[in-house]
């Protein structure tokens, strides 16, 4: 039987790496804008890049644990932890990329000639910036919260342990299977059985 010792505490410090990422991302577009300026599009495409890979990692730790056939490892609540902070995120994604659109255009006519109509189309792309940047920050807190949290609800408890608590005890977020219980079989029979006396 594979010994899987440690394998929650590995988890829960990958959660807590991939956690650690998203906390890193949201610092980053955190010191990138103000009130009054946003950031240039060199730094805004490097942040969609990162923010893109922090989706991609969540989609290879999944299948990383989903095509893991070990008996002895159930990966659910892993799982469902990476599953769940897809969703903030996708948003983030989704509002970076609204954001960096307006930056684009902003970019365009930056050194067009002054009109009413451009100035309240700058202003109006300003604040769509503003707005999905704040979103884009939540998005990533949100994601950030969710994975600590579901590291912190990994149980640890060895499989051995689990195998002889009763089943309302057993913990539901723990990663080790308890070993199947053998079937019940029926009493030995010798091959051999000598003939009764009251039989002769």
């Amino acid at each position: 039987m594979t010994d899987h010792t440690g394998r929650a505490g590995l988890e829960k410090d990958e959660l807590c790496a991939v956690a650690g990422e998203f906390e890193e991302a949201r610092h980053e577009i955190v010191g990138s804008y103000t009130t009054n300026s946003l950031p240039d599009l060199v730094t805004a495409s490097h942040h969609l890049a990162a923010l893109t890979g922090l989706v991609k990692d969540l989609s290879d730790e999944v299948l990383f644990r989903v095509t893991d056939n070990d008996p002895g490892l159930d990966f659910g609540p892993v799982i469902a932890a990476y599953t769940g902070a897809s969703a903030p995120a996708g948003r983030a994604v989704t509002n970076y990329t609204e954001a960096f659109e307006q930056l684009g255009f902003l970019r365009q006519h930056a050194e067009a000639p002054a009109s009413a109509d451009l100035h309240g189309a700058r202003q109006a792309a300003f604040d769509v910036v503003q707005d999905r940047l704040d979103l884009t920050v939540d998005s990533l807190q949100e994601a950030f919260v969710a994975l600590r949290h579901a590291a912190d609800r990994i149980d640890g408890t060895p499989p051995r342990v689990l195998a002889a608590l009763s089943r309302s005890a057993r913990p539901a977020n723990s990663i080790y299977r308890v070993p199947a219980e053998l079937p019940a079989t029926e009493p030995i029979r010798l091959a051999y059985m000598p003939v009764s006396r009251h039989a002769r």
